[in-house]
């Protein structure tokens, strides 16, 4: 599905794994088979539109050539967001958008206007009209295909130019692959999501009520307690017979709390809740626990020690090695990644051999709404090249088997198998939605610590370190930069090998490798925890999702994190008496 996120400063192959507000779940084709009915405007403008174009774009000969795929894919959205900080609303409103990607290729599946740096020539995205008025919808389609099909036709110009003067490319597989079947028909035109309901008013006083409660922790300075409802329904129709309406709904609460060290540094903590609607969020009492428990942590870490580079064994919880996997592994196996000169391609030449320990298993299974009752956000049906959503074996067993594909062919594959995502203005490329680690491996916490304890004396460290909770990371993959890894922990704890009581410490990031790393994973815990957040790279942000166990890694490098030179806020909040004697 189209995601409408902005993306800004992500560059290919780096991905911020943020607590966003921004996350969409979608039922199964199985949840719902009627086709909607005979006046939805909107899907069948789309259609008339498309089959107009394809008749009569272009004149056939070499300087105008007929478009060999057309593609409309359409977000229609309705959003509710609220926002309070220090128990007093700051944003309340409804919005609609509407959004069309319309996508032109010229030449041929292997060789078109998208081949090489040119990918983004067959797209072009305009807003639509936000009613179902027959005639301004088909006029806002034609504007954007006619002028899309001059971008496509510039493109495809360069492309022939460029082809004439550059040496043999390493992959000289095609631009577009050939799909056998195309998703239609009824399994595949699911009805529209049902409107918003969310009550405004008793949600507003449910934000001030958990935002107050940071007015007891004057080393605060800043707070945000925010709510998102969407619904959203996404069509798509192509030239090529490809038919799919799907529908989307998701509630998703995050509350974030900043404070700074007195050296300067900067320090922050979140938490999220997320659901298939609001009324299925947490209650009070749940969201208003975590959040005091979150602000009581935050302001221990003001006062915890820094910690200075370190290079041995430490524990990732399970939310941290969601993230590990996710950056340093997962990016890695998304398959455009596999091709082009600009590519570092880590994995492409280790197909059929060993990456990671055998204990560990890897796939992504987008098909998944739920794990063990907790929503996943990476949960789509159809992909948004509107191919049907594939759980991939990506390694079985420690051994790599295959690469996360959209349409875009690379050398060991040529089809889709689903994972082509993009965000509302980005061409689709493979993307991961549930990264599931397993593992055969396995014991329980204590033993797990006893693990680390043990491994940090074999090294002669005085103690090990223990990731509990994540925030974000990135991934470099390009070629011209160092093929590493970056993980910003947000708690961690120093675990020490005499007994002495654990030590919360600030200030750190983990970095690597990704085979160095990957292949240093000793034993991982008995039970699965999960990363939801956005992640983004050049096909916009989107929603993701990782499960994997707590694992221990007997070697990890970190440094410490940038220390920031600003001083806290020299003139103290006001107080609860200032703020009554003002009123």
């Amino acid at each position: 599905m189209k995601h409408h996120k902005a993306a800004a400063g992500v560059t290919a192959g780096a991905c911020l794994m943020a607590l966003a507000i921004h996350t969409f779940s979608h039922p199964t084709p199985a949840a719902a088979a009627s086709k909607p009915s005979a006046d939805n405007v909107l899907l069948e403008s789309m259609d008339a539109e498309l089959h107009r174009a394809m008749s009569s774009l272009g004149t056939g000969d070499a300087a105008q050539p007929k478009p060999y795929f057309v593609s409309y894919a359409v977000s229609d959205a309705d959003n509710i967001s609220i926002a309070a900080q220090y128990g007093a609303i700051t944003v309340s409103n409804e919005s609609r958008r509407r959004m069309a990607d319309v996508q032109v290729r010229l030449g041929s599946p292997a060789q078109d206007n998208t081949h090489g740096d040119h990918r983004n020539s067959a797209l072009t995205t305009v807003p639509l009209p936000l009613t179902d008025d027959r005639p301004a919808l088909a006029r806002s389609l034609w504007f954007a295909t006619n002028r899309g099909y001059g971008r496509a036709l510039d493109g495809f110009l360069k492309v022939k130019t460029e082809q004439q003067v550059r040496a043999k490319e390493e992959d000289a597989s095609g631009d577009f692959s050939i799909e056998s079947t195309q998703p239609s028909g009824p399994s595949a035109v699911l009805p529209a999501s049902p409107p918003l309901s969310v009550d405004r008013a008793a949600w507003e006083a449910r934000l001030r009520d958990i935002s107050g409660l940071f007015k007891q922790f004057p080393e605060v300075f800043f707070n945000s307690v925010s709510l998102q409802a969407s619904t959203e329904t996404d069509y798509f129709v192509s030239s090529q017979g490809t038919r799919v309406a799907t529908p989307s709904h998701v509630a998703r609460l995050v509350v974030v709390a900043r404070t700074r060290a007195a050296d300067g540094m900067d320090l922050f903590r979140a938490e999220t809740f997320e659901a298939d609607e609001a009324g299925h969020l947490p209650d009070q009492k749940t969201i208003t626990d975590k959040t005091l428990a979150m602000a009581k942590n935050l302001v221990a870490l003001r006062t915890a020690a820094v910690t200075e580079p370190y290079n041995g064994p430490a524990i990732l919880s399970g939310r941290a090695s969601a993230v590990f996997f996710h950056e340093v592994l997962g990016h890695r196996l998304e398959g455009q990644r596999q091709r082009g000169d600009e590519e570092g391609q880590t994995f492409t030449k280790l197909l059929n051999k060993p990456i990671v320990p055998s204990f560990i298993s890897v796939s992504d299974d987008p098909t998944l709404s739920t794990f063990q009752g907790t929503s996943l956000s990476g949960h789509y049906s159809y992909d948004d090249e509107g191919q049907p959503a594939h759980r991939v074996d990506l390694i079985k067993d420690g051994v790599l088997e295959t690469f996360l594909m959209s349409r875009l062919p690379i050398a060991s594959f040529s089809t889709s198998n689903g994972h082509g995502r993009a965000e509302i203005g980005h061409m689709p490329t493979g993307r991961q939605g549930n990264l599931i680690v397993t593992s055969s491996k396995t014991v329980n916490d204590a033993q797990l610590r006893q693990l680390l304890i043990d491994e940090a004396k074999k090294q002669g460290k005085p103690y090990g370190l223990y990731f509990e909770d994540i925030s974000s990371g990135f991934a470099v993959t390009s070629r011209r930069s160092p093929q590493a890894f970056s993980v910003i922990p947000l708690v961690v704890y120093r675990v020490f090998v005499d007994g002495r009581p654990d030590e919360l410490v600030r200030g750190v990031s983990i970095v690597g490798t990704p085979q160095a790393a990957l292949n240093r994973i000793v034993a991982t815990n008995d039970k699965q925890d999960i990363f939801n957040g956005i992640c983004g790279a050049e096909s916009g942000s989107i929603p993701v999702s990782a499960v994997a166990p707590a694992m221990l890694i007997s070697e990890i490098e970190t440094q410490r994190q940038a220390q920031g030179n600003n001083r806290p806020p020299i003139l103290p909040p006001p107080s609860a008496a200032d703020e009554k004697g003002a009123k």
